[in-house]
């Protein structure tokens, strides 16, 4: 009714704004809660403004669940418990279908809220047609045909009932009997590999939870040494008494089963979950973790020398790049980039990727190494050699005595009188990426060292129309 119809009814009616806005976070926090319970949970979707569906709700699918919890019954009460703990009003129920749940939480007897298997037809006989998740209009108009209960739809025929109210009222008694399918979307995709463990009495100590970790490490990757699959995400959650959760991930550049590789790169984000919560007095009572994220294992034999990881400088500050081997290759090198990408940052550490092309620029490309591994490239063959250490961008310098080759030149305000070169070594631009756009000098480099042992990379820019003398020089890398 209008508001102030309603307060000229009860004058001391205590009136709030409406958020739905804020409902929906809710909701969607609640559903992240009942994580705890299942890992298949979703927010209902509301309807007309005034419908039942409109008060909110949460489906949860339980299959393989309710044993964890003592059965079905004790994890609808549990569940309950703690909402109404948290200062919600909840009821629960729990049938076969998603509808026959909907409309028994909602209009059944509060003392059974579990119907038994093929029980639903009978149950939901005596229930109120608004218990079929129908606008409001369409419930009024079955009230007018005297269809006032849902049970006083069983026997009328399909076509006159379609073609005198719509297919809604069908679809919906079909939905919550069974005879027709619903599937329900979780609020995000449930993880292939998952695993729950409850605690008798809330933990409070770290140890504990690094032990529930272990423990569930083992049953997972237990399930993947048998899918021959390996982990490529991790996700590990706690769920306090309090009903609050707190949750850590981690990633992998390659596929692992190994316990004592995954506890390694969840170990850095583990110091951070709180037992206690936010009030310092909660406890953990579920621990979750998933695999979001698997792969096929690929096994294979160690090497017998050790290859090294090669860091690439040049790169923009607070960035490591590792060797294309060491997302792709050894093992240990993988391990590494690993660890490093849990402590630097998953886009903070990289593996370069060898790409077709001679222009120094383009080629190798830096790829996340938690990315997976970087597709194969190769570098063109009968090339001189490139130097270790590539400068970001080219750096202009002076050039002095410049004949055959260079006699000196000044980098960074220091002085370097040259002993040796090699060159010119000439790179045309690619002008195929370049069309439409003023076409870039071709490149004279050098290889020259300086009296000191230096051995460094330098080009002179040489634009054809200017005459091989013309062009600025620029230094481009440092060799080992």
């Amino acid at each position: 009714m209008a508001l102030a119809d309603a307060r000229a009814l009860a004058p001391g009616l205590e009136v709030h704004e409406a958020d739905p806005v804020g409902d929906a976070k809710a909701l969607d926090g609640l559903a992240a809660w009942c994580a705890r319970y299942t890992p298949w949970a979703a927010v209902e979707a509301g309807t007309r403004a005034g419908s039942w569906a409109g008060s909110g709700g949460l489906w949860l699918d339980v299959s393989g669940c309710a044993h964890l919890f003592g059965g079905e019954r004790a994890l609808l009460a549990d569940m309950v418990r703690r909402l109404r703990g948290l200062g919600f009003a909840a009821r629960g129920a729990l049938a076969d279908t998603p509808g026959a749940a909907w409309a028994w939480a909602r209009f059944g007897e509060a003392g059974d809220p579990v119907l038994p298997p093929d029980g639903a037809k009978a149950a939901l006989a005596g229930l109120p047609v608004a218990a079929l998740r129908l606008p409001p209009e369409e419930v009024d108009t079955l009230d007018r045909l005297g269809l006032r209960r849902v049970g006083a739809l069983y026997g009328l025929p399909s076509a006159p009932l379609t073609a005198r109210l719509g297919g809604a009222v069908r679809r919906r008694l079909d939905q919550a009997l069974g005879t027709l399918a619903e599937p329900i979307s979780p609020r995000r995709p449930a993880a292939p590999f998952t695993a729950r463990l409850a605690f008798p009495e809330p933990v409070g100590l770290p140890t504990d939870i690094e032990a529930a970790l272990q423990r569930l490490l083992a049953m997972l990757c237990g399930r993947l040494e048998a899918a021959h699959l390996g982990a490529r995400r991790i996700e590990f959650a706690i769920h306090r008494s309090d009903g609050s959760h707190d949750g850590i991930r981690a990633g992998a550049s390659r596929p692992s089963r190994d316990p004592r590789h995954l506890i390694r790169l969840l170990a850095p984000s583990l110091e951070h979950l709180d037992p206690a919560g936010p009030d310092g007095h909660s406890g953990v009572e579920v621990a979750v973790l998933a695999f979001p994220g698997v792969a096929a294992f690929e096994a294979g034999q160690r090497a017998m020398s050790q290859v090294s990881a090669g860091v690439c400088t040049g790169v923009d500050a607070g960035e490591r790049a590792l060797t294309p081997h060491a997302a792709r290759g050894d093992p240990e090198l993988a391990a590494l980039a690993d660890r490093l990408a849990g402590r630097l940052g998953a886009g903070n550490v990289r593996a370069l990727r060898l790409r077709d092309s001679h222009w120094p620029e383009r080629a190798a490309l830096r790829h996340a190494v938690l990315d997976g591994p970087p597709p194969a490239g190769a570098a063109p063959r009968d090339r001189p050699p490139r130097p270790l250490r590539l400068l970001a961008r080219p750096e202009p310098v002076a050039v002095t005595g410049m004949k055959e080759r260079p006699d000196g030149f000044r980098w960074r305000r220091f002085a370097h009188a040259v002993a040796r070169a090699e060159g010119p070594e000439r790179i045309a631009p690619e002008w195929w990426r370049e069309l439409g756009q003023p076409a870039s000098p071709a490149r004279d480099y050098y290889r020259v060292e300086d009296r000191a042992g230096r051995r460094f990379w330098l080009f002179r820019e040489v634009r054809p129309a200017e005459g091989a003398q013309a062009g600025n020089w620029y230094l481009h890398g440092q060799f080992g």
